[in-house]
Order: structure tokens, then sequence, then C-alpha cells
């Protein structure tokens, strides 16, 4: 069923307890070094606040395993927040408490709050009733803004709802889910699914459930190899899980029945295994079709008849679900696959949606971000979604009637 918005929700005065997710990278000084989650937050925090709402702000940050830890505070995306509100938001000393409360309970309408970071105590991550408990006296109303955390039935993400009367999306939350499930649901065809990443049981369970909707799934990185050994080509060094061979072979059957287009790559760059592990640096990579991988090689990026073939069933779709570099991303030359690969998904007339942080880091880097229709904000929750699982933190918010 659709659930609650936050647009649902009568606000002035209220104390709203806003879940955002502000896990973002710091550098050694403390300073954010991308704001981008925390600026994806901000038309939820804008309105609410612009409602006379009292907002109570919290996140986690990093894994402090359940106790404080200076290194793991949100000051440093406090202080961002306040910068990119023109506002001042402060920071309460922790998430529960007497404390915390009274800060929350002094807060005018208009203002927002802080709260330090809710994985200083073991009750997070354990989704302890208790520690839900606590966190909802802080709340008249709940809103979840976090997609990126909404696989994970924490108590600041599901607990909590169990205490509140009203539990709403946020804006964010919203727009993950409405372009998501379309996807899923209704895409405009053709669709076609971009995979790619390291490990093919990562996505098993993301390709199993696209098999159901997809017009074409192409398969790159390193997972393609696990793919192409299971068709007994020799794949030399690269990586592959042996262990799912047999699943891989049975994938690519069930493609064929279903009449999806899975395509693997024809041709790669591949290097001399060892002389890479000795030094990367001093290794000159090779194209060759995967036909004619040597036992001492391994694959580390798509190659050029790849990237046209690829290329050519993007530019045809009507909407575009991408997860996953199509090579050594980190390592260039092998950045080569992922980026021209952007750059298609950019140029085509669809619905694109990328979600992981190589791929969204390559629309970044290539300068095509603004050309993308929707870059998700949540990498595990958007892969669980798109497997077909259910989200807990998306599951506790309330029904819309």
């Amino acid at each position: 069923m659709p659930k609650l918005s936050i647009t649902d929700l009568d606000l002035k005065g209220k104390r709203v307890f806003l879940r955002v997710d502000f896990n973002v990278p710091l550098d050694e000084s403390g300073n954010v070094t991308d704001d981008t989650r925390i600026r994806a937050a901000l038309p939820t925090i804008r309105y609410a606040l612009e409602r006379g709402a009292r907002v109570v702000l919290a996140s986690h940050l990093g894994r402090p395993k359940g106790k404080p830890d200076p290194k793991f505070s949100l000051a440093p995306a406090t202080r961002r927040l306040s910068e990119l509100l023109g506002r001042e938001v402060r920071l309460a000393p922790d998430s529960v408490g007497d404390e915390t409360l009274a800060l929350a309970e002094a807060l005018k309408h208009g203002e927002a709050l802080m709260l330090e970071n809710v994985r200083f105590h073991t009750g997070e991550e354990k989704n302890d009733p208790e520690y839900a408990r606590q966190l909802a006296r802080l709340a008249d109303v709940y809103v979840n803004d976090a997609f990126g955390t909404a696989h994970r039935a924490h108590a600041s993400t599901e607990g909590i709802t169990h205490f509140v009367n009203q539990s709403a999306a946020g804006f964010l939350m919203e727009k993950e889910l409405r372009y998501l499930g379309k996807a899923l649901e209704h895409p405009e065809r053709p669709f076609v699914v971009i995979l790619g990443g390291a490990k093919v049981s990562d996505k098993i369970a993301v390709i199993e459930n696209l098999l159901k909707s997809a017009d074409a799934i192409l398969i790159g990185g390193a997972m393609a190899y696990t793919f192409l050994k299971s068709q007994g080509l020799e794949t030399g060094r690269s990586l592959v899980e042996d262990d799912k061979l047999d699943l891989a072979r049975e994938l690519l059957g069930r493609a064929r029945e279903r009449g999806v287009s899975l395509l693997l790559p024809t041709d790669n760059l591949v290097v001399d295994k060892a002389a890479w592990d000795a030094d990367p640096q001093a290794t000159s990579p090779r194209v060759c079709p995967v036909t004619e991988i040597e036992p001492r090689e391994a694959g580390l990026d798509i190659g050029p008849d790849s990237i046209a073939t690829f290329s050519d069933k993007i530019s045809n779709a009507k909407t575009i679900v991408w997860n996953g570099p199509m090579g050594m991303f980190e390592h260039p030359p092998f950045d080569l696959g992922t980026r021209a690969i952007a750059q298609s998904v950019a140029a085509a007339e669809a619905t694109s949606i990328v979600g992981g942080g190589d791929s969204v880091a390559a629309i970044t880097e290539a300068g095509v971000a603004d050309r993308i229709t929707h870059v998700s904000t949540g990498g595990g929750a958007s892969l669980e979604f798109l497997a077909g699982d259910i989200l807990p933190g998306v599951a506790a918010l309330t029904d819309k009637l």
C-alpha cells in the first residue's frame, strides 16, 4: 500500500523526528568532503521548518561499535547543514537522555536540533525496543528520509515507529520509491538493466527478480567472468566465483527461456596478473576477445567492442537501471568502460536510474550526473529493493488509507 507522505502530516508546532542519512565522508581535520547526502535531505528539512515544525534530526555515521567515539561525531555534518540552511542547527550531546529531551522540548517553531550519532548506542543496530522508545520520546510524528538505511531494521528506522502515532516518508524516500518502484512494476520499454561489480553472489537476487521484467541485462565487471567461465571459456586469473558457475549457467538459461537478452562482454582489457601484482603502474594492458584470454592473464575492464554493443542497447532503451562498474574503475585505464557506459546512459532518451558508489562516482566524474533522471542515494537499499525484498524502514511507515 502507498505510505503516508510528509505532506499528509500537520506539522505546525509538532516535534518531527526526521531520520536522515548523514553518513558522509570526512577528512583528517573532520570536515565533510562530500555533502551530497546532506543536500539530498534539504527539501524535506526545509519543508518541515517552513511549516513551523520543531525538527529533531537523527542519523548514523560510520561504525562506532555501539559506544561514543569523537571520530564518528555528527558535529561536522551539523556544521555543514547549518551552512546550507543558513541557520544554526544545534548538536545535542546524545541521541537520548534527559538533557537531549530538554533541548528537543525547548525547540521553537521552525528550529532544528541534530542528535548525536545514534550508533553510539548498541540499541540502534540491535533495534532494541527500549532505545527505540527513548527516541520516540523526542517525537510527536516520525518522518524517514533515509532511503540508504531503509533495508536495515534498526531502532531509528523501524523500532521507533512502534511508539509514535504516525510515520511518514520524506521527499527523498518518496522519490527513491517512485523511480525504483516504477522501474520494477511499470517500466517504459525497452527496459535495460546494467549490472557490474566484482561478484555474481552480490547480484543473484537482483538478476533473478529483474529477469521477470527486463528486456535486456548487460553484465560487466569481474562478475562477467563467472558467466564466461560457465560457458567453458578460459578466464585465466580473472576473478571468478567457481561455486557460482552452475548458477550462472542456470541464469543464462532462464534468460533465454524468458526471451531476455542477457549480454556478456565480447572483448576485454587484460593484464599479465603476476606483472600487475608486482607493479601495476609498469603493466601495459592489451585488448583481446574474451575467447583469447591466456591462463596467466586477468581481465580488468570491458573492451571497445563490448562498449559499442552495450551502448547500442542503451541508446534504444526507454528505462535504464545501472548498478556497478564495468571494470576496475579505481585504476585507470580500467575506468574506460565504466566512463563510456556513463556517457551512453546520459545520452539515452530514457528514464535513467543509477545506484551504487562506483556507478555514481562515474557519472559524477564524467560530468553527466545532471543528465541522469535519478541518482539513488542507497546502494544496498536499492539493490535489495530491485531484488524484490521488503525494506523494513519502508514497511514500518504508516499506510495511506
